[in-house]
C-alpha cells in the first residue's frame, strides 16, 4: 500500500509539474499572439513528440520528457549587420551566433516580415518574455494564499503542552533536572498541561508571539490568567532570569544564540491555524525573500551537494532538489500516516514552491533564460533613448544573438548542476519524514 501511495504522489506531482510548465508557456503564447508575433510551436516537455495538433498557425503538443517546455517565435534575433541570416562562418564562436540566428528564421513564411519578434518595441518584448515567469508567480501566489487562509500552518499557541519542572539554561540543551536546579516559575505557580493562557499581567493575549515577548520582558512577580476547563483562574508566578534562545525581528529563533530574559518554563502547544489575508501576504513575502536568498546561496551549496552525491556526506534539509527529488518528496507526502487534508495541503505547498522557483530562476538576467531576453530588450530601449537624447544615429535592435556563446556556457553550467542534483536526488535524496 505504501508503494502504491508513493507512486500516486509522484504521478500527482508530475501532473502538477506539467500544468505549471504549460501555464508558463501559455503566458508567452498569449502575449506573443496579442502583439502579432507568429508562434509556430507550443510544446510541453522535450524530446520525442507524444501528441500534437495544429490549430491556426501554431502546433500544440506534449513531448516525452516533462522537464520543461517552450514556444517557438519567428525572428527571435535580428539579421546580422550585413542583413543576412544564414550561417556562413567557420569560427566556432561565430558559428554559434549565426546558427542561432538562422534557427530563428527556419520557419519563415511569406508575410512573416511583419510578425517577427525582434521587430516589436522593446516594452512589448519585455512583456512577452516576462509573461511566462509571471504566470508561475501568479499560480504560486494563488495556491499559497488559498491554502494558507483555508488550511493554515502549524503554529504555536498559548495553550500549555507541558510544564518544565526546573530552570535549565536553554544553551545547556538538556532535559533532566539536577538537584541544584531551582523549581521553574510555571511549576511553582501551578500551571498545568492543557491550560490556555488568556492574559499576562492583566493584558489579554491571543497569540504565542505576544505572550512570548511579554514573558521575555518580565523578570520577577507576574499574574497569569488561564482558561482551565472553561473557567478562568489567576495564577501568581515569579519569573526567573534565564538564558533563552534569541529571536530575530520576525520572531524566528536564531540558531545557537542565547540571551538573558524572563523565563516561565512551559512548552507551547501547536495547532494548524488558518491565516488572515494580511498574514498570508506577509508569509508569501517571506517565501519570496527566502527563495531569492536560496538562489543566491546556490553556489555555496555545491560542495555539500557533491559530497552527498558522490561521497559519504549527509544530504542537508536545505539542499537543492530537482524535478526527481521534488517528485520523490511528493510520493513521500502521500505515503505519510497523516490526514488526507494535510497531504493535500503539503502537495499544494510543494507545487507553489516549485512555481515560485520557476519564476525566480527564469528572472535571472542570463541567456537562455527569459530574464536574459528581458535584459537585452531593456538595454536596447536604454541605448535608443540615449541616442535620441544626444541626437546620435539610432543604434537599431540589440543583437541578442551575439550573446549566444555566453548562453552556451551558462546552459552548460546549468546542465552540470542539474545532473549533480539528479545524482544526489537518486542516491541520497532529501526526506521529509
Amino acid at each position: 500500500m505504501t508503494i502504491l501511495l508513493t507512486v500516486l504522489g509522484i504521478l500527482v506531482f508530475v501532473v502538477g509539474l506539467l500544468f505549471s510548465i504549460a501555464w508558463h508557456e501559455l503566458g508567452h503564447l498569449t502575449t506573443a499572439k496579442m502583439f502579432g508575433i507568429r508562434v509556430p510551436q507550443y510544446m510541453v516537455g522535450f524530446g520525442p513528440t507524444l501528441w500534437s495538433r495544429k490549430k491556426g498557425d501554431t502546433e500544440y503538443g506534449i513531448k516525452a520528457i516533462p522537464a520543461g517546455g517552450y514556444i517557438r517565435m519567428i525572428g527571435m534575433f535580428p539579421p546580422g549587420a550585413d542583413g543576412r541570416i544564414q550561417a556562413r562562418s567557420t569560427s566556432p564562436w561565430r558559428a554559434m551566433i549565426e546558427d542561432a540566428r538562422s534557427a530563428a528564421y527556419e520557419e519563415l513564411e511569406p508575410g512573416d516580415e511583419k510578425r517577427l519578434f525582434y521587430t516589436r518595441k522593446p516594452w512589448k518584448r519585455v512583456i512577452v518574455m516576462f509573461a511566462g515567469p509571471f504566470m508561475n508567480l501568479i499560480l504560486a501566489t494563488v495556491i499559497f494564499m488559498s491554502v494558507a487562509m483555508s488550511f493554515g500552518f502549524q503554529t504555536q499557541t498559548t495553550q500549555v503542552a507541558g510544564v518544565q519542572k526546573c530552570v535549565i539554561s536553554q544553551s545547556e540543551q538538556r532535559d533532566t533536572c539536577a538537584q541544584s536546579d531551582p523549581v521553574s516559575p510555571a511549576q511553582a505557580a501551578g500551571l498545568k498541561k492543557g491550560d490556555r493562557i488568556v492574559a499576562f499581567n492583566g493584558e489579554r493575549v491571543a497569540d504565542w508571539a505576544t505572550l512570548s515577548n511579554l514573558i521575555r520582558e518580565t523578570i520577577g512577580p507576574a499574574t497569569i490568567t488561564v482558561d482551565r476547563d472553561g473557567t478562568e483562574q489567576v495564577l501568581n508566578a515569579t519569573l526567573a532570569k534565564n538564558m533563552v534562545a534569541a529571536k530575530d525581528s520576525k520572531g524566528e529563533v536564531i540558531p545557537d544564540k542565547y540571551i538573558p530574559a524572563g523565563y516561565l518554563g512551559f512548552a507551547a502547544a501547536t495547532e494548524i491555524v488558518p491565516l488572515s489575508f494580511t498574514d498570508s501576504v506577509g508569509r508569501m513575502g517571506d517565501m519570496i525573500t527566502n527563495g531569492v536568498d536560496s538562489i543566491i546561496a546556490l553556489p555555496s551549496k555545491i560542495p555539500d551537494l557533491w559530497s552527498a552525491a558522490f561521497g559519504d556526506g549527509p544530504r542537508k534539509d536545505d539542499s537543492p532538489v530537482g524535478v526527481v527529488g521534488a517528485a520523490r518528496i511528493g510520493g513521500e507526502v502521500m505515503s505519510l500516516d497523516i490526514p488526507a487534508q494535510n497531504q493535500i495541503a503539503m502537495m499544494l505547498f510543494l507545487l507553489a514552491g516549485f512555481n515560485l522557483s520557476l519564476f525566480l530562476f527564469n528572472m535571472l538576467p542570463l541567456l537562455p533564460l527569459d530574464g536574459g531576453h528581458i535584459a537585452g530588450a531593456l538595454w536596447e530601449s536604454a541605448t535608443r533613448r540615449l541616442a535620441r537624447i544626444f541626437k546620435r544615429p539610432d543604434p537599431g535592435p540589440f543583437d541578442v544573438a551575439r550573446l549566444m556563446p555566453v548562453a552556451y556556457v551558462v546552459a552548460g553550467i546549468f546542465v552540470c548542476f542539474t545532473l549533480l542534483v539528479l545524482v544526489a536526488d537518486v542516491f541520497n535524496p532529501v526526506k521529509i519524514s
